[in-house]
C-alpha cells in the first residue's frame, strides 16, 4: 500500500478516535538507556506488570527492532492513556488483518487491564497487552517534539496531560 493510501486508511479507522497521527519513519524514534532508569527509579510499578520493567524489551533491542521498521503511526490523544492501549490494540489488528502481519503497537504508560497484574505467564489479555513506549526505552518527550507534537511535564494534576502511541507497521 503506498504511503498516501496508508494515510487515508488511517484517517478512516482513527477518526473520532484520537486527536491526531503522524505516519514516521521508525528510525526517527529516539530511545536512550536512562529512560529506563526513569521506570526503575521513579515509577512504583516497576516490576509490578508484565509490559514493564524488567520484563519489557530493553532499548537496545528496541533501537534493533525500530529499525527493522520503515513506517510507524504515532497517535495523540490529549484525553486518555487508558483509551489508548485497546485503540493502539484495535490498530496493530487492523493493520494486521491488512496484510501488515509485523504490525505492533506500543501504548502509552503501565498496563491497567489487571489490578493487580499477577505477573504470571500466560497473560490474561495478551491481545491487549502491549509495553509502553517508556518500557522500551522510548524517549517519549524527543521523539512527540521531533514529529511536532505538544509534550510538557505534567507539574500539577490542573495541567493538560498529552499521551502517545507508537505502532509499528510493516
Amino acid at each position: 500500500m503506498s504511503r498516501e493510501a496508508l494515510e487515508e486508511y488511517l484517517a478512516l479507522f482513527l477518526s473520532g478516535k484520537v486527536r491526531d497521527f503522524k505516519l514516521i519513519d521508525p528510525r526517527e524514534v529516539v530511545t536512550g538507556e536512562w529512560v529506563r532508569l526513569k521506570c526503575q527509579y521513579g515509577c512504583d510499578g516497576y516490576g509490578m506488570c508484565l509490559t514493564c520493567p524488567p520484563y519489557s524489551p530493553e532499548p537496545q533491542r528496541t533501537r534493533r527492532i525500530l529499525d527493522s521498521y520503515t513506517r510507524a503511526v504515532l497517535l495523540w490523544q490529549p484525553e486518555s492513556w487508558q483509551n489508548l492501549r485497546r485503540i493502539c490494540a484495535d490498530l496493530e489488528r487492523e493493520l494486521f488483518l491488512s496484510g501488515y502481519y509485523r504490525a505492533f503497537a506500543m501504548p502509552s504508560g503501565p498496563c491497567e487491564l489487571c489490578d493487580p497484574c499477577p505477573r504470571e505467564y500466560p497473560c490474561r489479555h495478551p491481545e491487549l497487552a502491549r509495553p509502553s513506549m517508556e518500557a522500551c526505552g522510548i524517549d517519549v518527550y524527543a521523539t512527540v517534539r521531533k514529529f511536532g507534537f505538544p509534550i510538557e511535564v505534567v507539574r500539577a494534576r490542573s495541567c493538560q496531560a498529552n499521551y502517545y502511541g507508537l505502532v509499528l507497521v510493516e
